[in-house]
């Protein structure tokens, strides 16, 4: 019997929803003493210190990452002239 090879998949990017809208995320909590996944789930958005701030697209996956640490941020909407 033959063996088939599996086809690589690639996946679309990550398009902003409704509009573009865009989200402006700051640490403002730190993380000791929290789990290794919240830190993971930080360092995925682009977050390094307390203060730190990043814009990013407000897609579902984004917003589930905002929403599991949740407590150690603070969350704004862009306005975008």
């Amino acid at each position: 019997m033959a063996v088939k090879a599996a086809k690589a998949v690639r996946k679309k990017p990550a398009t902003p929803a409704a509009g573009g809208r865009r989200l402006r995320i700051r640490l403002v909590r730190s993380l000791i003493g929290y789990p290794a996944n919240q830190h993971a789930v930080v360092r995925g958005l682009g977050l390094r210190k307390v203060g730190s701030e990043v814009v990013r697209p407000e897609t579902p996956e984004i917003v589930g990452m905002v929403r599991k640490i949740s407590h150690l941020l603070k969350v704004e909407p862009v306005e975008e002239p």
